[in-house]
């Protein structure tokens, strides 16, 4: 199944206008009234610091490693007919609950300052066990974000540890946005030559969606997968892979089988990855990542960009050399630390990005920060009488901007919300 091209924009007009319609969410005294006594100001991470010399940049190198058509070929064979992204959203069987249905614990992992304009919690019985993680849309795969016939909301979850775990996507049908529903695929890696494939237990701090690949990451670089290679399983059991029966995910009814990887090649020189984001503001379209740091250590952590491919042939790939390498074509180091959240935008008529960082709150903190930096300093959001910075989500998640609508899109604990990036840059001004 192919996605619509950017020259397809039927139903985009009055689409987006349904999307936009509606007032804020009226969120209760609960989800708003945390005493800004409670947070402490936190260190200003200061203006970003340009990493220009060579041996700094080609610490963030990645490199491409696909995995042989032939064994996705003889996967596909074992498995049948690959059904897409539609046929895991006519299954959708679970729901998200509005922001006025949630209880009020689950209310207060949202922002006090900006305040979500949209908010719902996950059906509790089905996220039990699972820790929630990164997001990405259809407004990432696609500038006028439609995937097809259909909006769509991305959202990562994890289990266990990031060695032994297993790694799932949520795929949440956004075509009506007062009722959500979903349902979910396991991610998976080729084994055996396609004969079998085992769980990706990488915990999911980033991912992006991209045309028709989905980019997430792992403890040394990143997976890749291909949107319209979605498996159906055929057994049901506590098995991830071939049983005697045919195909088990562990009770999930879809895989997503990994198409390629990228890895870091920097060696001891290299960083932890935390997250990545989509920067359409840049020519050709980008990849933002950040560092993964402990929250409130002294450790800096560096801020770079890959270039997505041009080439029609390799739709939603990093732009390789000839060698398969993928080089940072530019970075940057920040004295923040614990960055969970990350985007990157320039503004129309600006002459550089701004750089938006999530931080996870740190140990006598309740909420999260959100800080905007470039070249010359940085602002966060900030609440309470004492004016102070701890003003984001309990669990800082990732941040996913919704170009068509002008919407940031994150995940803090249970809580799925979204804003306008206009009053995140209202809160800073």
């Amino acid at each position: 199944m192919k996605h619509r091209g950017r020259h397809r924009r039927r139903k985009q007009g009055r689409a987006v206008r349904a999307f936009l319609a509606g007032t804020a969410l009226a969120l209760t005294a609960a989800a708003t009234m945390i005493s800004a006594s409670q947070a402490t100001v936190g260190d200003n991470p200061g203006a970003l610091e340009p990493l220009t010399r060579a041996a700094e940049i080609r610490a963030l190198g990645l490199r491409e490693q696909p995995v042989p058509q032939a064994a996705l070929d003889e996967l596909a064979a074992g498995m049948g007919k690959p059904v897409g992204v539609r046929a895991v959203l006519e299954s959708a069987d679970r729901s998200l609950r509005p922001a006025s249905g949630c209880t009020a614990g689950e209310r207060t992992a949202l922002p006090v300052a900006p305040a979500a304009t949209r908010a719902y919690c996950w059906d509790a019985a089905d996220t039990r066990a699972w820790r929630a993680g990164a997001v990405t849309t259809s407004g990432d795969a696609d500038d006028d974000g439609w995937w097809n016939d259909n909006r769509v909301l991305l959202s990562g979850w994890s289990q266990g540890t990031a060695e032994r775990g297993l790694a799932r996507v949520a795929f949440v049908d956004a075509n009506d946005l007062n009722h959500l529903r979903y349902a979910s695929a396991l991610l998976v890696v080729p084994v055996d030559g396609g004969h079998d494939y085992r769980a990706l237990p990488s915990r999911l701090s980033g991912m992006v969606w991209y045309q028709d690949k989905l980019l997430v990451t792992a403890a040394d670089g990143l997976y890749v997968y291909d949107m319209n290679r979605v498996q159906r399983t055929t057994v049901d059991s506590p098995e991830v892979g071939r049983v005697a029966d045919g195909w088990s995910a562990r009770g999930q009814r879809f895989v997503l089988p990994a198409v390629a990887s990228y890895r870091l090649t920097g060696g001891g020189a290299a960083p932890r990855l935390g997250t990545v984001s989509l920067d359409r503001s840049t020519a050709p379209d980008s990849l933002v990542a950040s560092e993964w740091t402990p929250a409130d250590s002294d450790e800096h952590a560096r801020l770079w960009r890959y270039d997505f491919s041009k080439d029609p042939a390799r739709p939603g790939l990093l732009a390789t050399d000839a060698t398969g390498a993928v080089p940072a074509v530019e970075a940057y180091e920040t004295e923040a630390s614990g960055i969970k959240g990350l985007l990157s935008h320039r503004a129309a008529g600006a002459n550089r990005a701004d750089w938006y960082l999530g931080r996870t709150p740190g140990t006598t903190d309740r909420q999260g920060s959100l800080w905007r930096q470039d070249t010359e300093g940085a602002e966060a959001t900030r609440c309470g009488s004492e004016n102070a910075p701890r003003c984001w989500g309990v669990q800082a998640g990732t941040l996913s901007y919704w170009e068509a609508t002008g919407e940031v899109w994150s995940q803090s604990g249970r809580m799925l919300f979204a804003l306008p990036l206009r009053s995140i840059d209202s809160a800073l001004d």
